[in-house]
């Protein structure tokens, strides 16, 4: 008998939490439940979900914070996580990201609209795994990742990167020479479904360029980005 994909839904509002989970369990998902961050946390590493739908504002620990925990445990590397919140606004979606969010949804939502989404993700998510164990591994002017191992070295010197900029890394390193176009890197790293701004791109690849230093990753204007073969 195939196992349901498991989903963890964290949210501090009762309601909310009773017509997404009813909504998810109908389309088959098992579903599991938190009020909080803290929880959250507790659940996802005694269950380990497939999916984690998490708001961000929350008593006791907020999403931002959960989802960093949960990114540094290595049992849930790979763990999906989901923002689904009312707020909006571009310092908040960048802040998701940055703490290792693979999608950011704003509320309200229509439940078959949600369930889209989620199929999406996990759809996108089989993807991504199936593309990590055909090239698990590259080495390019001394940065080193790991695709299956979730692992970024440097110069000898292991780098801790959030979800979005070792995808972002992984994605540039994968051709060195290729140029890659704002509209492949969108679809590659966050996927089809999920709307971002060029600005996400910039923010991630500063980041990055801090990290790694500015020679690394070049700028083609107008087109995108690459790493020097």
């Amino acid at each position: 008998m195939e196992s349901k994909i498991k989903i963890l839904l964290v949210d501090d509002e009762e309601d909310i939490r009773e017509l997404i989970g009813y909504n998810l369990e109908k389309e088959g998902y098992e579903v599991h439940q938190a009020e909080n961050g803290k929880e959250a946390v507790a659940k996802a590493n005694a269950v380990f979900p497939d999916l984690i739908l998490m708001d961000v504002m929350m008593p006791e620990m907020d999403g931002i914070e959960a989802c960093m925990e949960i990114r540094e445990t290595p049992t849930l590397k790979h763990t999906l996580v989901a923002f689904l919140t009312a707020r909006g606004e571009d310092y908040s979606q960048i802040a998701g990201f940055d703490s290792g969010a693979d999608d950011y949804i704003t509320k309200p939502i229509k439940p078959r609209v949600l369930i889209s989404r989620v199929k999406a993700l996990l759809r996108r998510k089989g993807e991504v795994d199936a593309a990590s164990s055909s090239e698990k591994s590259v080495n390019v002017h001394g940065i080193y990742v790991d695709r299956e191992k979730y692992l970024a070295i440097k110069n000898g010197v292991e780098m801790s990167l959030p979800k979005k900029e070792f995808e972002l890394l992984a994605l540039l390193l994968s051709k060195p020479g290729k140029v890659f176009t704002r509209e492949v890197i969108l679809s590659s790293v966050w996927g089809q479904d999920i709307v971002v701004g060029d600005r996400t791109i910039d923010v991630h690849i500063r980041k990055l360029r801090e990290k790694l230093g500015d020679e690394v990753i070049r700028t083609v204007k107008g087109v995108g980005y690459k790493v020097e073969a």
